[in-house]
């Protein structure tokens, strides 16, 4: 469906996205209901159609295309190329989706994307992979033609979106329609310093350290998040560490894996601290417990080398309304995905591990992350991906 450009003089087709009243945002991430408003006007468009499940509070799920395309080497087209013609350079195999299909570990992969874009010239995109992608260490990234960055979509981008997929640690099992990121759509520039943050503390509580003591959010390019290997009652799991040379997983199977199969089970340690060892995967969780507001997203700045010999190994998206609920939720633990990088490297309670930036919505969502929507994750402390079944007792 065709749309005239949006002016600050032009409302053209789409209102909802014309400059706003004087005392309400003008920039910002969208919420919900404008996505879906994009979907009714035809500026997101897929085969077979998006559905009411796919629209999150913040972003829009994006689902695996029929075919895959095994090649030989990550790449970004840049200005001059489409990713068609890169795929046809590089490619050493298609591998059909419309079945089982397997994704070998280590090995890279491009799919083309159901979803196509045609976004009005005042707004552009950013993915990241989902929870449960991250959790299972399956790096992903979406890539646009004659795009020069990963995971970023340009203002006013008409075309088709690839997501490069590898999973670093287990062999996957995989098929079409598979949702392994998420896009969220921004107009403007969203202000993300502290000083955002530090007034938005003034009126919210953003931390808490258990249930039932709020904290100040200490804030140094962002809201600092430290790791927790302290355990809170007997026999807690502080980690998780990925397996070496471990069985298939499907990514269909929900609720199916022994954990203790996949992972090894690191509990607390007499100095309350944990070795990583080099290039092995880890799962961890925040001693703090973070709260999102409703009308706020965030998102975990995945490393600085400053922090140590490590890196979150992905940049976590928190929807409005994580450890917030209808205010009634007081916080919940951000999950880390942690890899050490060429040496070992000793992590100890409470030392820093990344820095969580909160970015204002346009408006409220309608939707609201939580059990009501099916979120997975709300009441999380230290969990695996849904396709694990809670891990055994002490």
């Amino acid at each position: 469906m065709a749309g005239s450009e949006i002016s600050n003089g032009e409302v053209g087709l789409f209102p909802e996205f014309a400059p706003e009243e004087s005392g309400t945002r003008t920039t910002g991430i969208l919420p919900s209901q404008d996505i879906a408003r994009l979907i009714a006007n035809g500026k997101i468009s897929a085969n077979p159609a998006i559905e009411e499940q796919h629209i999150q509070p913040a972003s829009l799920d994006l689902r695996l295309g029929e075919m895959a395309h095994r090649v030989r080497a990550s790449f970004l087209p840049g200005p001059n190329s489409t990713v068609e013609s890169k795929i046809k350079e590089l490619r050493m195999t298609r591998v059909d989706l419309t079945g089982s299909a397997v994704f070998e570990k280590d090995c890279v992969y491009i799919v083309p994307l159901l979803e196509e874009l045609n976004l009005p010239e005042n707004l552009s995109g950013k993915a990241n992979p989902k929870s449960t992608t991250g959790r299972l260490d399956i790096f992903t990234r979406l890539i646009t033609d004659y795009g020069s960055e990963f995971d970023r979509v340009p203002p006013g981008y008409k075309g088709k979106l690839y997501a490069e997929i590898v999973s670093r640690t287990f062999t996957v099992g995989i098929r079409a329609g598979v949702r392994l990121s998420q896009l969220r759509f921004v107009r403007g520039n969203p202000d993300t310093r502290d000083s955002t943050i530090r007034k938005l503390e003034q009126d919210e509580t953003l931390v808490y350290m258990d249930e039932d003591s709020p904290a100040k959010a200490h804030l140094d390019r962002g809201l600092r998040i430290t790791v927790n290997l302290e355990a809170g009652e007997k026999g807690e799991i502080m980690a998780y560490k990925a397996k070496r040379n471990a069985p298939m997983i499907d990514l269909g199977r929900i609720g199916h894996y022994s954990p203790e199969e996949f992972w090894e089970i690191h509990r607390e340690s007499a100095g309350k601290n944990l070795i990583l060892d080099p290039g092995d995967f880890y799962i961890l969780a925040s001693r703090e417990r973070v709260r999102v507001p409703p009308d706020f997203a965030a998102e975990m700045v995945p490393f600085d080398p400053s922090d140590g010999e490590f890196r979150i190994h992905y940049a976590g998206f928190f929807d409005p309304g994580f450890g917030y609920g209808s205010s009634d939720i007081k916080g919940t633990r951000a999950v880390l995905e942690v890899r050490a990088h060429e040496v070992p490297f000793l992590m100890e309670h409470g030392q820093l591990v990344g820095r969580l930036n909160y970015m204002p919505l346009l408006s409220r969502p309608e939707k609201i992350y939580g059990t009501a929507i099916g979120s997975s994750y709300q009441h999380q402390a230290l969990t695996l991906s849904k396709q694990f079944r809670p891990a055994g007792g002490p």
